[in-house]
């Protein structure tokens, strides 16, 4: 285990750091799974989302540029994009692990699940503070009257 630790802390931390400013946060709590190579599939919560990548929870290192295979189960049939392990840092008991999309299209779909990822939290924050219970179409459409204008990229 602690081999695994070099393996992934081993790269300059000024790069690393470099990199993982890249990553826009906006925390999520979808259920995320990754399977990375011949592994079996893994289950934890998505973490952040940002136009170039993504960020998850793992109980364990992953080592940099590690392919990982992701499925996010937004909508049916859900999103699945290969990636990079581009930065794996431990936090507390576990590891955030920075995977990094280098298709145009992959980028744009990760904009999407964003998208998608901001509007439930919307919905949420709705039912909390207001009591209202809003469909999926309902919150999206507010979301996007209200937010869109400001959505990075935009």
């Amino acid at each position: 285990m602690e081999d695994e630790l070099e393996t992934v802390s081993s790269h300059d931390d000024a790069v690393q750091d470099e990199v993982v400013r890249r990553f826009i946060r906006h925390p999520s709590d979808f259920p995320i799974s990754y399977t990375l190579g011949e592994q079996s599939e893994i289950s934890h919560k998505l973490r952040d989302v940002s136009c170039g990548g993504l960020c998850f929870m793992s109980d364990v290192p992953v080592n940099l540029g590690e392919t990982v295979h992701i499925h996010i189960p937004i909508e049916s049939p859900g999103f699945d994009a290969d990636g990079v392990v581009a930065w794996c840092r431990p936090e507390a008991d576990h590891f955030a692990v920075g995977i990094a999309f280098e298709s145009d299209a992959t980028a744009f779909s990760v904009r999407m699940v964003e998208q998608v990822c901001h509007i439930e939290h919307y919905r949420a924050e709705v039912l909390h503070n207001e009591g209202r219970k809003l469909s999926s179409e309902e919150a999206a459409q507010e979301w996007v009257e209200k937010f869109a204008g400001d959505f990075p990229g935009h």
